[in-house]
């Protein structure tokens, strides 16, 4: 399957910090996922500007809907 990183990047990617990994979902997964924490997409664009990527934080901002 080849990467679309560019689309990705274009669509999905809301992440402000920067690295090798943006657009590449996979990757940008795996690392998140060592780390105990969740990508920037999964966050709206005000909690992800925190940089807490926390699953803790991700279960709190959800709870408070």
């Amino acid at each position: 399957m080849e990467c679309k990183s560019k689309e990705n990047q274009a669509c999905y990617c809301n992440c402000t910090y920067p690295c090798s990994k943006k657009g590449t979902c996979c990757t940008c997964l795996h690392y998140h996922r060592n780390r105990g924490e969740l990508p920037a997409c999964y966050f709206p664009d005000s909690v992800e500007q925190e940089y807490d990527r926390s699953i803790q934080r991700f279960i709190q901002l959800y709870k408070e809907s």
